[in-house]
């Protein structure tokens, strides 16, 4: 088991970005994940923990790494064993490679504002200002809102190409960046970009909750 919600960072400064490099590799070798060993992430739909699992390894430049479609729900609805007895995995020491292709930080998305296709995937609420979860609400200026939950099928899986193709209306080889509260959503519609063919696609780790708290950044 591991917790990813509780692995929260909304500091993209270099020396932010390099401890939490350093944390990720902690935290990933306390379950025992090596750069051999074929990694899968579930939760219990599609959704936000395991694409921030996937997310986090590709971005570490795991090559083995995968999330179960429809988590244990789909699971046990296709009546597919389960158990409730601990894993214990013996630690590693595994050292990903940083790959700055699909992370990025506050000062990235600020110099590209009108350059990138900006992706706020966080609910209606969020967006407007109307529910304000940080010093400031609103959204980055130039951001599209795309809630992640659309993303998800009633079953639990993610949607099929053709129902995300026409969510994303958007050239594949567009640099597209996704952001959210805390980079767990964004996650999502990375696997899901990802899954239609975007090969140029980057996660703003800190997200709202460190945009929004940065006064000096602008807002609309």
């Amino acid at each position: 088991n591991l917790d990813l919600f509780s692995f929260h960072w909304i500091d993209t400064s270099k020396e932010g970005i390099l401890s939490f490099n350093q944390q990720l590799e902690k935290i990933f070798s306390s379950v025992g994940v090596t750069e051999e060993k074929e990694v899968i992430f579930y939760d219990n739909v599609s959704g936000m923990l395991a694409a921030r699992g996937v997310w986090l390894l590709e971005y570490l430049s795991h090559t083995h790494v995968s999330m179960l479609d429809g988590g244990m729900t789909k699971w046990k609805n296709e009546g597919r064993t389960w158990n409730t007895i601990p894993v214990n995995n013996k630690p590693t020491n595994f050292s990903g490679t940083p790959n700055p292709k699909i992370l990025a930080g506050f000062q990235y998305v600020l110099d590209n504002l009108n350059k990138v296709t900006i992706l706020d995937v966080r609910s209606k609420e969020e967006f407007s200002g109307d529910l304000v979860r940080a010093a400031r609400g609103g959204h980055i200026p130039t951001a599209i809102n795309i809630d992640y939950a659309e993303n998800i099928a009633k079953d639990g899986t993610l949607k099929n190409d053709e129902h995300l193709s026409k969510l994303y209306q958007i050239p594949k080889e567009t640099e597209i960046v996704t952001y959210c509260q805390g980079a767990y959503r964004a996650a999502n519609t990375f696997v899901a970009l990802k899954k239609l063919g975007f090969s140029n696609v980057k996660v703003y780790l800190g997200s709202w909750g460190e945009w929004g708290n940065k006064l000096e950044l602008p807002v609309e």
